[in-house]
């Protein structure tokens, strides 16, 4: 059945293959690998899938620009889970090829920029291309397409090669977000360390404009994780805005700013509130920011109406 199959770009061997199977849930899930984000998501959108388990952003990189477009457009997603999965490359091969062998690379465009310097180093005569993710670059390599591909080590044994170089990167602790996204539904409990995102469309290009929807968080005492600016498509200068922030949609100080946020802007997408996954510990809040803040003052103006608002 679609609800019980999650969708991945694929082919088998990709890091988005890895950080998915790290979820408990995917041993219970079928696992289908697709050619694309667009593929992965427009399966759930259809109910050909339950869930799509995609990149959002690299470390090193930065967002994963066709998950955030396919978040903005189209019928709308949400966000249920995260993953944060150390990302470290490795140089795979035909057996028996060496580095002086190499004068074509592929690998994921978001990948080529996390070994840049490696490759300038070491193979600085080969040519790079892109291949639609790092696994379909190895499958390249085993057809005898290009002659090494940037993937992971564990992607080797699949495609029948051979790692020539392992831990092949230029940032130490790069890491991938990955994100976990189904049909609306009811949001889960929250768990005292969430995160909650949103799109964010500006009602016009004037001075101050970011600057207004920025001071709903800030009065509240929001800490914000991302903000990630996308065009609209509609003219230069217009875009929208995909933000996480700190906290759980039923905290009062999110509820509030989201609802400020809907009162100034034309449009505004609730993206989902969902379990944080770097395990930190939660920020203080700043004073009056807490949910026993929030009903104290509207205690206190409900007394205001009825003339105590002294007592």
């Amino acid at each position: 059945m679609s609800a019980t199959r999650y969708t991945y770009l694929g082919p088998a061997g990709t890091f988005t293959e890895a950080a998915l199977r790290t979820l408990p849930e995917a041993a219970t899930r079928e696992l289908v690998p697709v050619a694309s984000v667009p593929a992965a998501l427009d399966a759930v959108r259809a109910g050909e899938a339950g869930g799509a388990f995609v990149a959002v952003e690299n470390s090193v990189e930065g967002p994963v620009t066709a998950t955030s477009d396919e978040l903005v457009n189209g019928t709308p997603l949400m966000i249920y889970r995260e993953v944060l999965l150390p990302i470290t490359f490795a140089l795979l091969v035909r057996p028996g090829t060496g580095l002086d062998g190499i004068k074509t690379i592929t690998s994921h465009p978001v990948a080529q920029p996390q070994v840049r310097r490696w490759l300038a180093a070491n193979l600085p005569d080969a040519q790079w291309e892109a291949s639609s993710s790092n696994a379909d670059g190895a499958r390249l390599v085993q057809e005898g397409r290009y002659d090494a591909a940037f993937a992971g080590a564990f992607t080797a044994a699949l495609y029948g090669l051979e790692v020539l170089v392992p831990d092949v990167n230029d940032a130490a602790n790069a890491t991938t977000r990955f994100l976990l996204v189904g049909r609306p539904g009811r949001v889960a409990s929250p768990t005292g360390l969430d995160k909650t995102s949103m799109v964010v469309w500006l009602p016009d290009d004037h001075p101050g404009a970011l600057l207004e929807l920025l001071q709903e968080f800030a009065v509240r005492g929001i800490n914000l994780m991302r903000i990630e600016s996308r065009p609209t498509g509609e003219g230069m200068g217009s875009y929208c805005f995909l933000i996480d922030c700190e906290g759980h949609l039923s905290e009062r100080r999110v509820s509030e700013a989201l609802m400020g946020l809907k009162r100034i802007c034309p449009q505004v997408r609730f993206l989902g509130s969902y379990p944080r996954a770097d395990h930190g510990s939660p920020r203080p809040m700043r004073p009056g920011t807490s949910d026993g803040d929030f009903a104290a003052a509207s205690d206190w103006l409900a007394r205001c109406l009825d003339g105590r608002g002294d007592i």
